[in-house]
């Protein structure tokens, strides 16, 4: 139960957090960069499957490039 919590809001914050950054119209690179580290540390810890957190961050990372 108490790790179901604490996933369930490890998963809310990362959905929060990419919806912040896709809201806007130019997210910030520091943005980008900290919604990367989340989303790395919840695969890590197995919070996310390590192939959704890739896909996720291969996006971002195109997004990034593509507002440069």
């Amino acid at each position: 139960m108490k790790r179901m919590l604490r996933n369930r809001s490890v998963v809310t914050r990362l959905r929060t957090m990419q919806r912040q950054v896709g809201s806007t119209q130019a997210p910030s690179a520091d943005q980008i960069r900290a919604l990367i580290s989340a989303i790395d540390k919840a695969a890590k810890r197995g919070i996310i499957h390590e192939n959704a957190a890739h896909r996720r961050k291969a996006r971002l990372n195109k997004a990034l490039v593509a507002a440069k």
